[in-house]
C-alpha cells in the first residue's frame, strides 16, 4: 500500500473519534515466554515482554490507539474489559463482533474513553490465553476540571489478583474441549507474581490508591491489608460513598478503588489475598512496605471470610453511589433518576450445567452457546444469512435441557429494561456485559418474583459492568440501551464462559445515523464469510 493511501486509511479511523480529544499511542507485541509465578517453569503470554501487560494510563474522552503485534502461532483478540466502545462494538475484542489477529500480523485497535472514568482491565479472549497472561489494568482518570470527590493520592497502583494454574493453558484447553471439567486452581497470583513477592512501598502519613481487579479464571477472592482499613471510593467507574472496610470481596472479572492511608508505625504489613466459597482455601501474600524501614511484616496473617455468604451479601449491598459526587461530567451522578424510569421489559437469566454429547457444557436459559464460522457483527453488517439468528434464546428460563445454539437476543435502542439473574447452583455466578454499565438494584437469596421489586434500590444503588449472583439465590440489574452493536454476556468462570454460558444482546436501531452507531472501521479484519468482502469506501 502507498504510503499516501496508508495515511488516508489511518485518518478515515480516526474520523470516528472525537478530533477534540487527545490521541494517545501504543504499540504492543505479543509473545510467548517462560514465566515462573508459582515457583515452575510455564508458557506465558507476554505483551512488550511483560507479564502482566502495561497499564493503559488515559483520561475521559482520551482517543487510544493500540497497535497489536500477533507473535504468537495461534490467532489472538485482546477484549478492553468495562470500556464501553460507545457506537463501536466493532473493536470489542471478543470473537462476536472482532475478527482475530492472525498469526504474524497486526491489527489497530482504535478506542475512546468516552464518558468514562475508572478502574478496568483487559484480558485476551479467545482460546483458553487468559490463562496464560497478557493482561493488564486500565485506568481513566477524570478530566482535569472535573471535580473528583477524594484528593489526589500520593501513588495510584494497580493491583491484579486472580487464581492460577500451575499447567500451560494449552493442558487446560484440551481438558475443556475433552468435555471434562478443570480441576482446582493450584493458587494466586497478585499482579503475575506468587506467595511473598509482590510489594507496594508507601511513605508514612499519605494515602494511596489502590486499583484491584479480580482477573482470575475460577474464584471470588477476599483482599485485606494487615493493620490498614481501605476506603471504597470507586467501582468500575462509579464515585462510591466511602465507606472504610477492613477486608473486600472481590468476584470475578470485578474492579474497584480503595484509600489506604499509611498511618501505622515504619514496617511491613502483610497483604492477603484468599479464595472466597471454597472448601479449600487458597492464600498468597504480598507487602505493604513503608520507606526507610528495614522490619520485616511480622505476626499472624489477618484472617478472613471463606464460606460466609451473608457476609459477602451484606458488603455488597452496602456499596452505593455517591449521589453529589461528579462522574465523567461535572453534572451530578445522582442526576439520572434511574429508580423514577419504568421498565418496558423483563428479562430473566438463568444459569444451568449439563452434558451434551457426553460433553460438559454450560448454559443460559437451556442454550449454550457455540461459535459460529463469522462473527455475529460482521455478518450483521454485510447480512450474511445463517451465522445467527435473533431470538435464538428465550428471555426466561424455559426448564429444557441444555442445547447448542449461536444465541443471540434482541433488544431496542432507547428502551430501559430490568434484567434478572437467578441461580439455582450451589456456586457464586459472576457476569459481565459488555458496552455497558448497569444499575444493580437488588440482590437476595431464594426465588425471585414480581414481589422481589419491593426491595429495590431505586435510589442509589452503585452502576457497574459485572455482577456477582449468590448460590440460590437473584441479582437484578436496570439498564438504559443507549449503546447500539452487538454486546456479549458472559460469565466471568472462565471454563464456563469457553464452554458456552455467553450470549450476544444485540441492541438494535432502524437507524443509519452516526449519531447512533459509526460504520465498520475501514482497517476492520474480515474473516469467515466476510472474507473478501470490503468495509467501506474511503
Amino acid at each position: 500500500m502507498a504510503p499516501l493511501l496508508k495515511l488516508a486509511v489511518v485518518f478515515a479511523c480516526f474520523a470516528i473519534a472525537a478530533a477534540e480529544s487527545p490521541y494517545r499511542f501504543y504499540t504492543w507485541n505479543v509473545t510467548y515466554g517462560t514465566i515462573y509465578p508459582l515457583g515452575v517453569p510455564q508458557q506465558g503470554i507476554l505483551i512488550n515482554g511483560q507479564f502482566p501487560g502495561p497499564d493503559i494510563y488515559s483520561v475521559t474522552n482520551d482517543n487510544i490507539i493500540v497497535n497489536v503485534f500477533n507473535s504468537l502461532d495461534e490467532p489472538f483478540l485482546i477484549h478492553w474489559s468495562g470500556v464501553q466502545n460507545r457506537r463501536n462494538s466493532y473493536e470489542d475484542g471478543v470473537y462476536g463482533t472482532t475478527c482475530p489477529i492472525p498469526p504474524g500480523q497486526n491489527f489497530t485497535y482504535i478506542l475512546q474513553m468516552k464518558d468514562q472514568i475508572g478502574s478496568f482491565f483487559y484480558f485476551p479472549s479467545l482460546a483458553f490465553h487468559k490463562a496464560a497472561g497478557g493482561f493488564g489494568g486500565i485506568k481513566i482518570l477524570s478530566r482535569p476540571l472535573i471535580p473528583v470527590p477524594f484528593d489526589p493520592p500520593a501513588d495510584d497502583y494497580t493491583v491484579l489478583i486472580g487464581d492460577w494454574y500451575k499447567s500451560n493453558h494449552t493442558a487446560l484447553k484440551a481438558i475443556l474441549d475433552k468435555g471434562h471439567k478443570l480441576p482446582f486452581p493450584d493458587g494466586i497470583l497478585i499482579n503475575g507474581r506468587g506467595p511473598n513477592v509482590t510489594s507496594f512501598t508507601v511513605q508514612q502519613g499519605k494515602i494511596y490508591r489502590l486499583r484491584i481487579c479480580n482477573v482470575g479464571l475460577q474464584n471470588s477472592l477476599n483482599f485485606r491489608i494487615q493493620g490498614h482499613k481501605m476506603k471504597v471510593v470507586e467501582v468500575e467507574g462509579t464515585h462510591t460513598l466511602q465507606v472504610s472496610y477492613s477486608s473486600l470481596d472481590i468476584h470475578l472479572g470485578q474492579c474497584m478503588s480503595v484509600l489506604v492511608t499509611a498511618d501505622q508505625q515504619p514496617q511491613d504489613y502483610y497483604i492477603v489475598v484468599s479464595s472466597r466459597f471454597t472448601s479449600t482455601v487458597l492464600t498468597t501474600t504480598g507487602f505493604l512496605r513503608y520507606a526507610n524501614s528495614n522490619r520485616p511484616a511480622s505476626g499472624p496473617l489477618p484472617g478472613g471470610p471463606t464460606t460466609q455468604i451473608d457476609w459477602s451479601l451484606n458488603q455488597a449491598r452496602s456499596i452505593r453511589t455517591n449521589l453529589t459526587a461528579s462522574g465523567p461530567r461535572p453534572n451530578p451522578q445522582g442526576s439520572y433518576h434511574y429508580g423514577m424510569i419504568n421498565t418496558s421489559r423483563t428479562i430473566r437469566l438463568a444459569s444451568s450445567a449439563g452434558q451434551v454429547n457426553r460433553k460438559q457444557r454450560y448454559a443460559i436459559n437451556s442454550v449454550s452457546f457455540v461459535p459460529a464460522d463469522t462473527p455475529i457483527k460482521l455478518a450483521d453488517f454485510f447480512q450474511i444469512s445463517g451465522v445467527y439468528h435473533v431470538g435464538s434464546i428465550p428471555d426466561a428460563p424455559n426448564g429444557r435441557g441444555v442445547y447448542l445454539d449461536t444465541s443471540v437476543m434482541q433488544t431496542d435502542y432507547r428502551t430501559f429494561i430490568e434484567i434478572v439473574f437467578e441461580n439455582y447452583e450451589d456456586i457464586v455466578q459472576s457476569y459481565h456485559l459488555n458496552g455497558y454499565s448497569f444499575w444493580v438494584v437488588g440482590m437476595d437469596g431464594g426465588q425471585w418474583t414480581s414481589a422481589s421489586r419491593n426491595q429495590y434500590n431505586l435510589r442509589d444503588a452503585v452502576s457497574r459492568c459485572t455482577v456477582q449472583v449468590y448460590p440460590k439465590s437473584w441479582t437484578a440489574i436496570y439498564i438504559a440501551l443507549d449503546n447500539v452493536g452487538m454486546w456479549q454476556l458472559r460469565s466471568e468462570f472462565w471454563a464456563r464462559q469457553y464452554l458456552g454460558q455467553q450470549f450476544y444482546l444485540r441492541v438494535y436501531t432502524t437507524s443509519t445515523s452516526l449519531r447512533d452507531e459509526y460504520p465498520i472501521p475501514k482497517n476492520a479484519l474480515l474473516c469467515g464469510r466476510a472474507k473478501g468482502r470490503h468495509t467501506r469506501p474511503l
